[in-house]
């Protein structure tokens, strides 16, 4: 595949001509270029939206929504395509890609809905006065989404953007940008509003960086690593941006001796390797009681060691390929590293070549063991399939050791106390805490994270208040 810019509502190479390889990771092979894009593309998407901008603002309310409903039902008409092209693309199995198509199209259908609900506040004061403030679009805003979810994060970004009367400059991930490229097609499909979505490929440093550079662009919402989110910060914050940064997580699920076990064990193979654990909710800290440390750690070993590894394709594959070669060596030598600190690994460890992927970047899920708490290995951010296990006595060692590290993304808690429940709830230093599920999610709550995961929150009303700027209006009635 051949990606292309999407800019002024026309597909269009890099005006400097150059593509950066694309590769399959299911067989490590080059298989489609990305536009190697620049500042001067940057510039070109800035000035269409610039130009767009003050037509979308004032497009009524009726027709954002009737607009972004049209992207969603064109991404569920085609949604094999993009699903075929995202596991191609991402490593992920083609089972998985197509649900993470069904929330692409929510997203949208969700906020189109929000286009509609958006209303201003109003605040009497006792016939002195009356206050009203308005929400009004920031204007340009930038928009730059990872590779583990390509197509659900891209959208829940550029979603309420443009329902909130925004016009977008948008990056997807260099590594995964066929669905960025399927969506600017629709968009020329259904003649969707030139110049209010732009997409832009690339390179981070390239540009990533002029997006958050650009004076013209007045937001940024990005999720990635904490890494490039504290450079984004650095670079945004002189120049008073808005920023919205979703970074990582190395997130806790904690089973307490009164759980419904067989329950949490299902869910938790699911916590640690659905999409192969590159997911930022993803429990990758096991906290089990010690009076239940045994029988779960030998069931999750168990469970782990049945997870079909494999062609992205088969419908029975439950664990796919790793995004890119870097990332594959990152997350090897992560296990080695806990080798190192002295863990021992009950299951997986090692690459694997599976037939018919044998050039691929293949990790089998990997349980490990008898790492203090406070290790590299279970404070920082692996993201692939690997977990570790640790044992607890009581609430109070479950919590210590699950605040002990710099992310505050999400946690799990299973128990049926329920007095504990909420205790804990409190407690946990993370934007979201799961009791006895794992990613059930109303678009509607506040998502994001604390301390080093990030920045202000997504979805809902927040989402909408993000991209939008409060201007207060006071009239006197004396």
């Amino acid at each position: 595949m051949q990606v292309l810019n999407y800019i002024n509502g026309k597909m269009q190479a890099a005006l400097n001509g150059n593509t950066i390889d694309n590769y399959e990771p299911a067989t490590g092979h080059v298989y489609g270029g990305v536009p190697d894009s620049d500042e001067a593309d940057v510039n070109l998407a800035f000035e269409a939206a610039k130009a767009a901008k003050i037509s979308w603002a004032n497009t009524p309310a009726e027709e954002k929504f009737k607009w972004l409903n049209a992207l969603a039902d064109a991404i569920d008409a085609d949604r094999e395509n993009f699903a075929i092209a995202e596991s191609r693309d991402q490593g992920k199995p083609l089972w998985l890609a197509r649900n993470e198509m069904i929330r692409s199209a929510q997203n949208f259908r969700f906020f189109a809905t929000a286009a509609m609900q958006f209303a201003s506040e109003s605040h009497a004061m006792e016939n002195k006065a009356i206050n009203y403030t308005l929400r009004q679009p920031i204007g340009v805003v930038g928009c730059i989404s990872p590779w583990n979810l390509p197509l659900y994060l891209f959208s829940w970004k550029i979603a309420p953007a443009l329902a909130a009367g925004n016009t977008v400059v948008a990056k997807p991930s260099e590594f995964t940008s066929a669905t960025a490229h399927l969506l600017g097609e629709t968009c020329v499909k259904i003649g969707f509003p030139a110049g209010v979505l732009n997409i832009v490929n690339g390179l981070g440093p390239k540009v990533g960086q002029a997006m958050v550079e650009h004076k013209g662009i007045k937001a940024i919402s990005f999720t990635g690593g904490t890494a490039t989110g504290k450079h984004i910060a650095a670079t945004a914050g002189p120049m008073f941006k808005k920023l919205s940064l979703e970074l990582g997580g190395k997130n806790p699920n904690i089973i307490f001796e009164d759980a419904d076990i067989e329950k949490a064990l299902k869910t938790s193979i699911n916590t640690s390797f659905l999409n192969q654990g590159e997911i930022c909710l993803c429990g990758s800290r096991l906290l089990i009681h010690e009076s239940k440390y045994e029988l779960v750690r030998d069931r999750i070993v168990d469970e782990a060691k049945k997870l079909k590894v494999g062609n992205p394709q088969l419908d029975d594959t439950r664990v796919g390929a790793i995004v890119s070669k870097p990332h594959y060596e990152k997350v090897l030598s992560y296990i080695e590293l806990a080798k190192q600190e002295g863990g021992a690994v009950l299951a997986g460890g090692r690459a694997l070549q599976p037939e018919g992927c044998e050039g691929g970047w293949f990790i089998e899920p990997t349980v490990i063991e008898g790492l203090p708490f406070d290790c590299r290995t279970n404070t920082e951010e692996i993201f692939g399939p690997v977990i570790t296990l640790m044992p607890f006595k009581d609430e109070e060692e479950a919590l210590a050791i699950a605040n002990a590290t710099e992310y505050g993304l999400a946690a799990t808690l299973w128990t049926e106390n329920l007095t504990r429940a909420h205790r804990m709830a409190a407690n946990l230093e993370f934007g979201i805490v799961w009791i006895n599920c794992w990613l059930l999610r109303d678009l509607r709550t506040p998502f994001g994270g604390a301390k080093s995961s990030g920045v202000g929150r997504e979805g809902g009303w927040e989402a909408m208040r993000f991209f939008t700027e409060p201007k207060n209006v006071c009239i006197a009635l004396s």
